[in-house]
């Protein structure tokens, strides 16, 4: 593969290997979510364990110590209320688990308190309280399931748009700071695949609006790019090129929904607004 000047594309992973765990993940999805979709509450109360797991590596390098216990059981308690009663129990949930936390931490003294609870209540919040999202979707009666594999479809073709422009036509750089790799030409193919993803999945799938699909489309790149540039800049920060080796290609479980994680309290947002 070249790029249109000639130049070879290097693509920075193994692709094959990469396409293959990501469609082996896509899978499980999908089977956990039919016929019964209060299944996928397992896959994201998993996916909680192997996030936490993930983080508390990269911020122990550092000194930061989560309160893994009241984030484990509070983090997978938080999946089921989500699914089960709504953003009100989520609500809940996420309160308990942070004063739990907060709690948990005082048997260790002073030393570290601050430094210690700020690392666990980032991690609430950014990883079981945002996976929690997902279990709002799915858990819309009637069309549910429909609902997260649209945004599943939606913020992955941001990432396909994006990785592909971004390697063929890639010349300005957009954060070099932050994510040396990301470009505008690369951006707007996210936006471009988003769009179109969108406006597919909203018409034909939840039978709303085209134009509700596009305002989609465009409502998760943006947060799928910002949670692209927030996961890097915790790496760099961290010192680290991956979270993990969760999944080939991708390193960590981490890397692979960063995009995700952001992208699922706006997609929950903007499909309740435009698809009731």
């Amino acid at each position: 593969m070249h790029k249109p000047d000639g130049e070879p594309v290097r693509t920075g992973r193994n692709l094959p290997v990469a396409i293959a765990s990501g469609v082996a993940l896509g899978a499980l999805v999908l089977l956990s979510i039919y016929p019964f979709s209060a299944g996928f509450v397992a896959i994201t109360a998993a996916a909680t364990l192997i996030c936490l797991r993930e983080q508390n590596r990269g911020l122990g390098a550092h000194g930061a110590r989560l309160a893994l216990w009241p984030l484990a059981l509070g983090g997978a308690a938080m999946q089921v209320c989500a699914y089960f009663g709504g953003a009100e129990w989520l609500v809940g949930a996420t309160a308990l688990t942070a004063v739990g936390a907060l709690a948990w931490r005082l048997r260790d003294g002073a030393e570290g308190y601050v430094r210690d609870i700020a690392a666990s209540l980032l991690a609430l919040g950014y990883i079981p309280f945002l996976l929690a999202t997902w279990q709002l979707l799915i858990a819309t009666p009637g069309d549910g399931q429909e609902r997260l594999i649209a945004f599943i479809i939606v913020t992955i073709s941001s990432d396909i748009g994006g990785y592909f422009a971004g390697i063929l036509m890639g010349r300005h750089k957009m954060a070099p700071v932050i994510s040396p790799n990301k470009t505008w030409e690369g951006f707007s193919g996210s936006v471009l695949a988003c769009m179109i993803a969108g406006a597919l999945t909203v018409g034909l799938m939840l039978d709303g609006p085209v134009w509700a699909g596009a305002v989609l489309g465009v409502a998760v790149v943006l947060a799928a790019t910002v949670g692209d540039l927030i996961e890097s800049l915790l790496k760099r920060d961290l010192g680290l090129k991956d979270m993990g080796r969760f999944m080939p290609g991708h390193g960590g479980l981490l890397d692979r929904v960063d995009s995700l994680l952001i992208a699922g309290p706006v997609a929950w947002i903007v499909l309740s607004l435009l698809v009731p």
